[in-house]
């Protein structure tokens, strides 16, 4: 009797959890967007880059790194608007979680380039390849490569974290399963519903990474 309680009590709360569902993969697509190109960005300037620019980024990349997401998500949210920065809570998250990738994907493509031999490079320059050409056509592949599996992890963090913004009032599918467990009191229930679309969220993201890893594969 229970168990049909609660079906019926998700039917009729079907629509709010559908909205938090759609904000959760909002907020987590784009952070993980802007987060890879930021991160990319890093991973760059803390292989080639010359020292000021390496010790900088450094600074920013250990800084981030050492620092909470939920402390991110109060800064980008409260610190940013004492400064004239006035974000939503939807921006104010983005930002956060944009900014956290980026530390964690910039250290992966350190890492992947640092691995490859400079002899390629070198190659690369003597047949006159510019450094754009090179990361196009003769690291970048490389490194994708190697940089998939930790990526797909960073994503999955990512819609994790992204649970921390229901602080600052992002109305996202945590957010909602309170609003609802506070309304109908069917706390366990609601929140095992919540893991598992949680779940269906992440397995997704590591779907796409193996297809694309199998795309970007060598042949043997």
């Amino acid at each position: 009797m229970e168990t049909v309680t609660f079906f019926e009590t998700l039917w009729l709360a079907r629509i709010p959890i559908l909205k938090g569902i759609g904000v959760t993969v909002s907020i987590s697509v784009l952070a993980i967007l802007v987060g890879t190109i930021l991160g990319i960005g890093v991973g760059l300037a803390l292989t080639y880059g010359n020292k000021p620019l390496r010790w900088l980024v450094r600074g920013y990349t250990d800084f981030i790194r050492g620092t909470p997401v939920l402390v991110l998500v109060l800064a980008s949210y409260y610190v940013l608007g004492t400064v004239g920065i006035d974000l939503g809570p939807f921006q104010a998250g983005v930002l956060a979680l944009a900014v956290f990738c980026s530390s964690h994907v910039g250290e992966i493509v350190r890492g992947a380039l640092q691995s490859i031999p400079k002899g390629q490079t070198e190659a690369a320059k003597a047949i006159g390849l510019t450094f754009p050409q090179t990361f196009a056509y003769v690291l970048g592949p490389q490194a994708l490569r190697q940089v998939l599996p930790a990526w797909v992890n960073t994503a999955a963090e990512m819609v994790k974290a992204s649970t921390l913004l229901s602080i600052i009032g992002v109305a996202e599918l945590l957010l909602r399963t309170q609003e609802l467990i506070s309304r109908t009191f069917m706390s366990l229930e609601f929140y095992f519903f919540a893991g598992f679309l949680y779940f269906v969220v992440n397995y997704g993201i590591e779907r796409f990474g193996r297809y694309v890893e199998r795309k970007t594969s060598i042949p043997s």
